[in-house]
């Protein structure tokens, strides 16, 4: 399973992209800006996960699953547990996945 420990600190998360694996899950945590409620620019949390062996710019976009956070540490733990509920969800489309490189 992904822990908190496997993802880099928010102050990394505010300046670069992250991404990383599981037994075949792939995933990216990125920061993207959108606007708020009231009309300001507000940064959130885009978590991607996709299957692997390929990286993030040559997977199809239909190919990707998202989902965005708030982006704070609650933020980061959230995306954890949804890419580790994806995995438990179908853990043999990630072990299939893992076995194409």
């Amino acid at each position: 399973m992904i822990e908190r420990k496997d993802v880099l600190s928010i102050p990394y998360l505010k300046k670069a992209v992250f991404t990383g694996s599981y037994e075949g899950l792939r995933f990216r945590f990125a920061t993207v800006k959108r606007e708020s409620e009231n009309g300001e620019e507000k940064k959130v949390l885009q978590i991607t996960a996709w299957e692997a062996p390929y990286g993030y710019d040559v997977t199809p976009e239909e190919n990707k699953q998202r989902i965005e956070r708030e982006f704070s540490e609650e933020g980061v733990q959230q995306g954890i547990d949804w890419l580790n509920g994806l995995w438990e969800a179908e853990p043999e489309k990630w072990k299939m996945a893992k076995t194409k490189w």
